[in-house]
């Protein structure tokens, strides 16, 4: 008599492991360097939104007939009101230590540090011209072009 066979081997198993394996094995880099560039993006996002809302504030100073940019510093009408970034944006940025995240390195100096990829990227914001650039780091003009 023939028995029906309802089950999978043994080879067919280990078959299936090693091609799930080496597809896996291809993906992950891909999946890595797509990691990579989202932070980056996101990053670019970060700046175009901070200098977009620079310029708005100067407009707005601007009309109220005062011709300054706003000031450094963590207080009422300076540029890190109520956290990072919280004088011109609506929302501010939370300071984050880790990786795809912004940190003040020197508030009083205008300095503000993206980490992406492990870099540490260095934006200096100077309120005389209301720059807000790019002045250190490996990241830096994927950041910014």
């Amino acid at each position: 008599m023939e028995k029906n066979k309802h089950a999978f081997t043994m080879i067919e198993m280990v078959f299936v492991i090693v091609v799930l394996g080496i597809l896996a094995s291809i993906a992950m880099p891909r999946l890595a360097a797509t990691r990579t560039d989202a932070e980056i993006t996101k990053g670019r996002a970060d700046i175009a939104s901070i200098r977009s809302a620079i310029v708005t504030e100067r407009q707005a100073r601007l009309i109220k007939g005062e011709s300054s940019f706003i000031a450094l510093g963590t207080g009422t009408g300076q540029i890190n009101s109520g956290g990072l970034f919280g004088g011109i944006l609506m929302y501010p940025l939370a300071a984050s230590s880790g990786n795809n995240g912004w940190s003040s390195a020197d508030q009083e100096a205008g300095v503000y540090v993206y980490k992406v990829s492990g870099s540490s990227n260095t934006f200096t914001y100077t309120p005389t011209n209301g720059k807000f650039l790019c002045t250190d780091g490996t990241e830096c003009t994927k950041l910014t072009n």
